[in-house]
Formats: structure tokens, C-alpha cells, sequence
């Protein structure tokens, strides 16, 4: 039986998983983030997909915890609301079962969404001069100061999140310079960012995960950005449904 929802979305659909969990004084709230893929839609209010991965460790949702649902298609970006009303392996495969909490919609802001990646930058810290520029909404100057290397880890239209051997002081302003491949040209990015959280790495003690939001950014820049994701999402997929499914011409 085909339900609606199998018009939108299908087996083998990538998704991200979000959930905001607050502080015990409400104070500080972190979001969540998981990836995952659909291995099949049961009716207009199920969906399954399987049990999301954070690098090797597998991630075991529990019954009845709500997130938010956002699935990347052919067609552009879908979300909902969920919870996880059962879950199961078979077969080797830990599975969950979702329970739609909210009609499915298309999602608009796609500048705040994060594609995972792995891109070289290089970064380095504001001096007093340039956060005062900042403050005032102007450009600071670009002097050749030396800039250390670091890896992005995934981006989007509102920051970043990237990997270095060194740390940045929280709430601390930063030059970030990289590359995206964008209609077939290697663009630069020359962009300034804030330090939200640092977190040391669980596998490797000599490593630092940062947060980065971007900080007075120009709207072609993030259009540019928003883009490079889009084409890089609609990149993976075609890959994703073709491992799934073969070789499409052959199976007509």
C-alpha cells in the first residue's frame, strides 16, 4: 500500500535528527544532532529509519523522546515533528520506529542546517582593533597575519564546526578563511565568526571541537554557502540512491 507520505519521502531518504537539551537551571541549552537514513515508511504516521551512528558509537534513542525530523530530498527539504514510539534489531540492524507528531512541511530556512564534510581552514584570532571593527559593523582590515590550519567538520549558512590541535577561548572573535567548490569554481571565504562552545575531542585527547557562529555576514556569502550545501546534499544522494537501488536504467 502507498500512503502520502511515500510521495515525499522514501527508503533510503537521508535524515537528521535534532533534539534541545537544556540546562538544569535552564540557562544553556545544546542541540543535538544525528544522522540517519529511512529503511521504510509504514503508514501517514510511521516512519522507520535506522538507529543513528555518532562516529562508531551507536546512538540507542529512547521511547517517547521527541525530535525534530529533517528530511533531505530530490525536491528540497522536509520537517516534522516525532517520537520514538518503538525500537528493535533485526537482523543485526537496530531500528526505530517514529510516530509523527506534526504534519510533515517543507523547511525554508535551509541556512540553518548543517552539512557534515571534512574542509581544510585556516583560522586565527581577532585583534582588538578588528572586534572593535566588528562591533561597529565595518569590515576590519585584512593584514598577513599567520593563520593556523584546522578542518571543518560540517557547515551551513549560519557557522561552522570545526577540529583543531589548538583551542579558542570561548565567545572569542575569529577570521576563518576556506574554500567551496560553487559552479564549478573554487570560491574563497574570508568571513568572521564567534566562539560559541569548545569541547574536547572523546577519541582523541589532543583535540578540539569548536562551534562558530558567523558574525555580520553578507547575504551573497551565505546564499553562496547555502547553495554549496544544497548541491553537495543533492550530490550524496544520487550516490546514496544509486548504491540502493542499482542501476536505475537496468531495472526498467
Amino acid at each position: 500500500m502507498e500512503f502520502i507520505l511515500s510521495k515525499y519521502i522514501g527508503p533510503g531518504t537521508r535524515l537528521q535528527l535534532q533534539k534541545i537539551v537544556r540546562s538544569k537551571t535552564d540557562e544553556n541549552k545544546e542541540i543535538r544532532t544525528y544522522d540517519s537514513r529511512v529503511i521504510d515508511i509504514l503508514s501517514d504516521e510511521k516512519v522507520e529509519i535506522s538507529m543513528p551512528f555518532e562516529k562508531t558509537k551507536l546512538i540507542l534513542l529512547s521511547i517517547d523522546e521527541e525530535y525534530n525530523l529533517f528530511f533531505y530530498t530530490e525536491n528540497g527539504l522536509y520537517q516534522c515533528s516525532a517520537r520514538v514510539a518503538e525500537r528493535y534489531k533485526n537482523n543485526k540492524v537496530y531500528s526505530a520506529i517514529f510516530e509523527l507528531t506534526s504534519n510533515l512541511r517543507k523547511f525554508q530556512r535551509r541556512d540553518y542546517y548543517r552539512f557534515s564534510c571534512a574542509l581544510e581552514m585556516k583560522t586565527r584570532t581577532l585583534q582588538a582593533d578588528e572586534v572593535r571593527a566588528i562591533e561597529k559593523k565595518e569590515t576590519p582590515s585584512d593584514t598577513e597575519r599567520p593563520l593556523q590550519k584546522c578542518v571543518i567538520v560540517d557547515i551551513s549558512g549560519g557557522g561552522l564546526r570545526f577540529v583543531s590541535t589548538y583551542v579558542y577561548e570561548v565567545n572569542s572573535m575569529v577570521l576563518c578563511k576556506y574554500f567551496l567548490w560553487i559552479n564549478g569554481e573554487n570560491k574563497e571565504f574570508t568571513l568572521v565568526g564567534k566562539i560559541l562552545s569548545v569541547k574536547q575531542s572523546e577519541n582523541r585527547p589532543d583535540v578540539y571541537e569548536h562551534r562558530l557562529q558567523y558574525v555580520n555576514m553578507d547575504n551573497d556569502k551565505r546564499e553562496d554557502i547555502i547553495k554549496y550545501i544544497f548541491d553537495a546534499e543533492r550530490t550524496t544522494l544520487q550516490k546514496q540512491r544509486y548504491g540502493l537501488y542499482g542501476d536505475v536504467e537496468e531495472k526498467r
